[in-house]
């Protein structure tokens, strides 16, 4: 097996290997992929399928985007993430900036040294699972995103979908959930009213054909933080999420799941 990691601040993994191919998810900087399928070189101008080690999600990246890693560094890495809404990286003596969540899982002593790539990072960062699973935790976390744009397959700050949005949120926690809505559904156990509800539990909601198509996170038993357009609270009932603005009824509530 051979190992890459993400050298960019985002990286479209899409379903095939074109920059016309559908973005189906990404992967952040410091992120760890599996090589499935291209050159273990990774040349420049091909395309590379890698398999996600967060979620084990597969598509094709930029090979120019990725870098490989030793077996040394991919045995040795760690949990930690950048948790600011911002985060300074220098490469190679220049500036480049980074979206909350950003991996350091391969960096040494704040370093990683990769052939003719120097990184150093002089910022805070975070071990995932230090911070308690709890109310106004989940709250700071999840209101960090406020009005990130709606992306389908995004997973940052630059642009993020229902699912990712939930997966970010947990993944802070230490919690790592599947990429999609209906397999993140597929968790937990059910909370069969919203006056049981707790802040952090997931609402999902299906189309008419009753497909799982989206996710958001409770604040309480009246509010949901989700991706829809942008990242937004709304109003929440028995029946689905009411915007917030217009009173328009845009989703059908199908389950509700507490994951711990």
């Amino acid at each position: 097996m051979a190992f890459v990691v993400a050298i960019v601040a985002v990286i479209p993994l899409r379903a095939d290997a074109a920059h016309q191919s559908e973005m189906i998810s990404q992967l952040l900087f410091g992120e760890i992929g599996e090589i499935m399928e291209g050159s273990p070189l990774l040349p420049t101008g091909t395309f590379t399928k890698v398999r996600c080690l967060k979620d084990g999600y597969e598509g094709w990246c930029q090979s120019a985007q990725l870098a490989i890693i030793s077996d040394e560094l991919y045995m040795r890495r760690s949990n930690a993430i950048m948790p600011g809404f911002t985060n300074k990286m220098m490469l190679n003596e220049t500036e480049m900036q980074l979206p909350f969540g950003c991996s350091l899982a391969v960096f040494q002593e704040n370093q990683l040294s990769l052939p003719g790539l120097i990184f150093k990072y002089k910022g805070e960062l975070f071990n995932p699972g230090e911070l308690p699973f709890g109310p106004d935790s989940v709250k700071r976390i999840a209101h960090i995103f406020i009005n990130t744009p709606y992306l389908w397959g995004g997973r940052s700050l630059y642009g993020i979908d229902c699912s990712g949005l939930v997966q970010q949120v947990y993944g802070y926690f230490n919690i790592q959930l599947p990429r999609d809505a209906y397999q993140q559904a597929e968790l937990g156990t059910n909370v069969g009213f919203l006056a049981e509800t707790k802040c952090g539990d997931l609402a999902f909601f299906d189309n008419k054909e009753g497909k799982i198509t989206h996710v958001g996170i409770l604040l309480d038993e009246y509010t949901i933080i989700h991706a829809s357009g942008i990242v937004r609270i709304d109003f929440i009932d028995q029946a689905g999420i009411l915007n917030k603005q217009t009173g328009e009824r845009t989703h059908q509530l199908r389950i509700v799941k507490r994951l711990l």
